[in-house]
């Protein structure tokens, strides 16, 4: 029997609302032979809880079908409950359209987040699920990073959707959309935010009727928000907060900022107004502002690091973009030297189909100018190029990375601002280049 046969027969026998995200990625992974260490790797939960709600999901399991299960027995044990179900023939979910039947021929180039109803979307299992799950959680955070141009904004849009789904409230706060005079000081940075809030939710800001300079800006935030926003609310409020490390960048607002959103946090936990409160945090690099650690809101929640493509991912959106030559093991083996050049990063498999899509370049002339000024890439290659040109160091950083066999140390700061460019792959501040694509580029730039 499948996967996905297994998992029809497991929602019919437990009850219903059972299985969740989580249960489901269990079973998937278990199914598959990997180990809770993988999974926690994977998931952002830890090892602990995973096997905890493993354990139950057996246990369960078990009582249902009357026969002991077991996370080493688990395809055994169904392929025989399975043939012993009368010859009933089992469901399987309606498989998605191609590609051709789910939109136009006409694609756009690609540029920003893509559209919630796109069907160039590749999901990343079980990162969606995890977040949708969680979103209809009370007092949840979500904490997302990835580097720029990874999908980091087109996820964080599908997460509102589902909240809006689920008939919340949302509220979408870009932090790259305030003016810098924003963070010349918290007061001002705290009455933008507040004031951004209640437009969105279409509340007529009355801010100084709740601020107290005797009090404070984060006091008066706090009252702000209990009493002008979700106390006159009756459902939950999802905000999410993106680009989040343009806060960091301004280390005297982001040390009141980042703990008060901990706070709020905490305080979700036990006040009933403030649970109507879920926050989705999302950001390029990791944070490199000193915090405590009962202070941070990077320590809590689910926390979704967003991985390149893998190759079969590759293969799933070439044949999205119409690429009828990427089936079967035969397109994967076409596609191999386009992933060994640009990995899985999605904005440059992106650019790649778009280009062989439009039928304006082969496979062979994308990948032998793919460094040269007039390739697909070149636009992309020249914008990190000025940026590591305006500055010497980073660019001398960036310049040991790419010349080196085997990962370079890196100060912290250097390491976050080129993770946030998606120039390099860290490992703690061990940092290698993110794809081959950069390594052979910067190695003749630099």
């Amino acid at each position: 029997m499948s996967f996905d046969e297994i998992l029809v027969i497991v929602e019919q026998i437990l009850p219903p609302n059972r299985i969740g995200a989580i249960e489901k990625f269990i079973l998937r992974q278990s199914w598959l032979g990997q180990t809770y260490s993988d999974m926690a790797k994977g998931s952002g939960y830890g090892s602990e809880y995973i096997k905890e709600v493993g354990s139950r999901l057996w246990q369960d399991l078990s009582e249902a079908i009357g026969e002991r299960v077991t996370k080493k027995n688990l395809q055994l044990v169904f392929s025989q409950y399975g043939k012993g179900l009368s010859g009933q023939t089992v469901a399987l979910p309606t498989p998605k359209p191609a590609y051709s039947e789910l939109a136009d021929t006409k694609i756009g180039f690609p540029s920003g987040p893509l559209p919630v109803d796109s069907p160039l979307y590749i999901e990343r299992p079980p990162i969606e699920e995890l977040a949708y799950s969680e979103i209809a959680q009370s007092a949840c955070v979500i904490r997302l990073k990835a580097p720029k141009q990874m999908g980091k904004s087109s996820l964080l849009n599908r997460i509102l959707a589902k909240a809006k789904d689920l008939e919340y409230h949302t509220v979408h706060i870009d932090f790259q959309d305030a003016e810098q005079a924003t963070f010349s000081s918290l007061d001002r940075f705290l009455r933008w935010f507040c004031a951004n809030v209640s437009w969105q939710l279409q509340f007529v800001p009355n801010l100084e009727k709740y601020w107290d300079e005797e009090m404070g800006s984060k006091v008066s935030c706090k009252i702000y928000f209990t009493r002008h926003l979700l106390e006159q609310i009756d459902r939950p409020l999802v905000i999410a907060l993106n680009e989040l490390n343009q806060v960091f960048e301004h280390p005297e607002i982001a040390q009141d900022f980042l703990p008060m959103l901990r706070s709020w946090h905490e305080l979700a936990k036990q006040n009933q107004t403030w649970q109507k409160l879920r926050l989705v945090l999302a950001h390029a690099t990791e944070v490199y502002v000193p915090l405590k650690l009962n202070q941070s809101p990077f320590n809590v929640g689910l926390s979704i690091k967003l991985p390149p493509f893998t190759l079969e991912q590759v293969q799933m959106l070439a044949l999205r973009y119409g690429l009828g030559w990427a089936k079967d093991q035969a397109g994967l083996d076409r596609l191999a030297p386009l992933y060994a050049t640009i990995g899985g990063h999605p904005y440059l498999v992106n650019l790649a189909f778009y280009h062989l899509h439009q039928d304006d370049t082969s496979m062979e002339e994308l990948l032998n100018s793919a460094t040269a000024p007039t390739g697909i890439y070149g636009h992309h290659l020249r914008g990190h190029l000025a940026t590591l040109q305006s500055d010497p160091k980073l660019a001398e950083t960036m310049r040991q990375v790419v010349n080196a066999d085997e990962a370079v140390q890196l100060d912290a700061l250097a390491a976050y601002k080129l993770e946030s460019m998606g120039l390099v792959q860290l490992e703690s501040n061990w940092a290698k280049p993110g794809c081959e694509l950069y390594r052979l580029y910067f190695g003749e730039q630099l």
